[in-house]
């Protein structure tokens, strides 16, 4: 697959397995994948490394992500925001992406709608895993 961002990204989880899974799809398609753990290395990451991607578990923005993704976009305005969630009910999807996210992918389905939601972003589109059903509407 060819490369759509020639940057970095910023992969934001706190299950450090998780964070190496996802890192693991994402190694061929940035020239640097970087972990974080916590909200300020997340932030701080953001405005020092401008990041093409944020990859977030939702976890972290549980207490609100719309501030969350806010100050994303303060310190690094062009990069995308793309959530991972757990639960697939759609009314997550859609809260998720009216807090000014512009990806959000099952976890379990990370292996394929990863790169679906890659493709999208890069076409400027937004994107939802497909079990999130009519969320784009």
């Amino acid at each position: 697959m060819e490369s759509l961002y020639s940057s970095c990204v910023i992969v934001a989880d706190r299950n450090v397995a998780a964070s190496e899974s996802i890192r693991g799809l994402l190694e061929s398609e940035f020239q640097s994948v970087y972990l974080v753990a916590d909200t300020g290395s997340l932030t701080t990451g953001a405005e020092r490394l401008a990041p093409d991607l944020v990859v977030l578990d939702l976890s972290f923005g549980a207490e609100n992500l719309s501030s969350l993704v806010d100050q994303i976009h303060q310190r690094s305005p062009h990069s995308h925001v793309l959530v991972l969630t757990l639960n697939d009910e759609a009314i997550v999807a859609r809260s998720t992406l009216e807090a000014g996210a512009d990806a959000v992918v099952l976890k379990r389905c990370a292996g394929t709608d990863l790169y679906e939601a890659l493709a999208a972003l890069g076409r400027g589109e937004r994107y939802s895993s497909p079990q999130f059903e009519h969320v784009l509407g």
